[in-house]
């Protein structure tokens, strides 16, 4: 289905984008990954410009051309009580200004039916406390999808996933845990990577600048005190 397609994947190296890394392998694809963890082909660190610059090179004297681009990388998630000035902005770099700077930098190798693939969050759209950082720079992400989606109009297809709770370790939970989930489970890494194949295939050919949830189901979900086995210590809330 990937034969001699180029799929860059960043923060490749564990949990979801491994995932998404290794379906493209068994695809076909040729996987060029780049992660602060020790990996097969790049390994550096997305907040700097100049590893951005020198990844994107070596893709493509390596390979020539991109197929699809898919913007994984965790940001740093700290919150307004104990974030400083340089990790909020370090948690941007990594979450919007990468996936910025290296849409622009292949931007003159894409090949025709390219794909960007934004890994986002149900983040994006509600919080828990002390989550300033990471929930802004996944809140950037998905707005950066739909504006690059028009920008290469015509020329390559952005969009972005939002995963709920996706336990990268495959941990198959019971009782609260997965009945708040209207789906029933608690998501795992596979659930993403399906998406994002799909989303960079032929199928998906007239689907371009959306966000599409990933979540169980939860994000449509009120719960209450006494709810799905929750009860809420302290008393009852409306």
């Amino acid at each position: 289905m990937f034969e001699k397609k180029v799929a860059v994947v960043t923060g490749g190296a564990k949990g979801i984008g491994k995932a998404i890394a290794e379906e493209f392998r068994k695809a076909g694809a040729r996987v060029c990954v780049i992660d602060l963890l020790p990996n097969e082909y790049f390994v550096g660190d997305l907040a700097d410009q100049t590893v951005l610059e020198t990844f994107a090179a070596q893709v493509i004297a390596d390979c020539g051309h991109v197929d699809y681009l898919i913007n994984n990388a965790l940001p740093l998630m700290k919150g307004i009580d104990s974030c400083s000035y340089e990790e909020f902005n370090y948690a941007l770099r990594v979450g919007v200004t990468a996936p910025f700077y290296l849409a622009k930098l292949f931007a003159p190798h894409f090949a025709p039916g390219a794909s960007i693939v934004n890994i986002s969050s149900s983040r994006d759209r509600m919080s828990q406390p002390q989550t300033e950082s990471y929930t802004a720079a996944k809140g950037g992400i998905s707005a950066l999808t739909h504006a690059l989606a028009v920008s290469f109009a015509g020329k390559v297809r952005v969009n972005s996933i939002s995963p709920g709770w996706i336990d990268t370790d495959y941990t198959v939970y019971h009782g609260p845990d997965a009945l708040q989930q209207p789906a029933g489970r608690v998501g795992n890494p596979m659930d993403i990577a399906h998406m994002v194949l799909y989303l960079c295939s032929e199928k998906a050919g007239f689907i371009t600048g959306e966000n599409i949830c990933i979540d169980g189901g939860m994000t449509r979900q009120m719960i209450y005190h006494n709810d799905c086995g929750w009860t809420l210590q302290g008393g009852d809330r409306t």
